[in-house]
C-alpha cells in the first residue's frame, strides 16, 4: 500500500500470530532482497475499551516508532478492504495515545492525528532556549551553520525549517545530521518547508529511519503547525510533497490536527516461509 507514495507492508496480526523483529523487519523492507517498503505496519487487536485496533510502525532500518500519518490512512483502508470492521470511522491505539482515522465517501481518508505538543521534553528535545520555551523559533547548530527549526511533536517528534526553494534545499546533506542531532535523543524527522503562499506550500521530510520519502503524513502535519505558529500561514493548508498533496486543518493551540489525503492499495499476498527463515 501506500500513501502518495510513501509506501508500507502491512500485515494481520489478528488473524494469525506475528512475531516481528528488527532482522525481519529490515528484510522485509529490503527492495532488492524482500518486499521493499518505508515503513511495516502491524494491524493488533485493541488492549483497552473503547477502541477498535492497535496501531503499531517499523522502519525499514528495524526500529520501532510512535506514528505514521501516511500509514495511518492505509491501516483504515486496509482494515476495510481486509473486512476487518464494517465501521467507516475507528478509533486505533498508537504507542503514544488515541487516533481518530475515518474513510470519506470520496474515498480519502480523514486523520484526527490529536493535538501537536510542544513542550521539548514531550517532543524530546533539548532546547538551547530551555526546557521551559515552546518558542517556534529555535537555534540548531548542524555542521557549520545554523539553522532556526520549530520542533513539534505529532506523536513522534519534527524539526521543521523554512527554505526558499525546496528543489534546491539540502535535504541529503543536512537531513541526517538533524535526524540525529544530539539535542534529539530519540532522533528527529526534519522537515525543509517552503511557503508558496499563506494556504499552501512545498515540503520535504527526511524521515527517521527511513530518508528522505515521496511523502510524511505527520510532516506534513508538523510544517502546517509549525508555519501558523510563525505568523506565516493560515488554516487549511496545502501540503505538497514530491508523492501528492495533503490537506490539513489545525485551529490553533491545544486543537486537533486534521488530515486529509488518499490511500492506495498496490497488492495483497502471501509472504513465502524462505524469507521469514533468512532473515539475519
Amino acid at each position: 500500500m501506500h500513501g502518495l507514495g510513501n509506501d508500507f507492508v502491512v500485515i494481520d496480526a489478528l488473524r494469525q500470530s506475528v512475531s516481528l523483529t528488527p532482522a525481519l523487519a529490515r528484510r522485509l523492507a529490503d527492495r532488492n532482497f524482500g518486499i521493499g517498503c518505508d515503513q511495516i505496519l502491524i494491524v493488533e487487536p485493541a488492549r483497552q475499551p473503547g477502541v477498535d485496533f492497535r496501531y503499531r510502525i517499523f522502519n525499514a532500518d528495524g526500529s520501532e516508532v510512535e506514528q505514521c500519518g501516511n500509514g495511518a490512512r492505509c491501516f483504515v483502508r486496509f482494515v476495510h478492504e481486509q473486512e476487518l470492521t464494517d465501521k467507516r470511522e475507528i478509533r486505533v491505539e498508537t504507542c503514544t495515545g488515541i487516533i481518530t482515522l475515518r474513510l470519506e465517501d470520496n474515498g480519502d481518508v480523514r486523520v484526527d492525528m490529536g493535538a501537536p505538543r510542544f513542550l521539548p521534553d514531550h517532543i524530546p528535545f533539548d532546547s538551547p532556549l530551555g526546557q521551559d520555551s515552546t518558542d517556534p523559533h529555535q537555534p540548531l547548530q548542524v555542521g557549520d551553520h545554523t539553522i532556526d527549526i520549530t520542533a513539534v511533536s505529532m506523536g513522534n517528534p519534527h524539526a521543521v525549517q523554512v527554505v526558499t526553494d525546496v528543489d534546491q534545499a539540502p535535504v541529503a546533506q543536512d537531513g541526517p545530521l538533524i535526524e540525529c542531532h544530539p539535542r534529539f535523543p530519540r532522533r528527529v524527522n526534519a522537515g525543509f518547508m517552503q511557503i508558496v503562499d499563506r494556504h499552501t506550500i512545498r515540503l520535504r521530510v527526511h524521515e527517521r529511519g527511513a530518508g528522505e520519502t515521496l511523502a510524511c503524513g505527520t510532516g506534513a502535519c508538523a510544517a502546517a503547525v509549525a508555519g501558523i505558529r510563525r505568523g506565516l500561514l493560515d488554516s487549511p493548508v496545502h501540503v505538497h510533497m514530491r508523492g501528492g498533496a495533503l490537506l490539513i486543518h489545525w485551529d490553533g493551540e491545544n486543537q486537533h490536527v486534521l488530515m486529509s489525503g488518499p490511500a492506495t492499495t498496490v497488492f495483497t499476498g502471501d509472504i513465502h516461509p524462505t524469507l521469514l527463515q533468512e532473515a539475519p
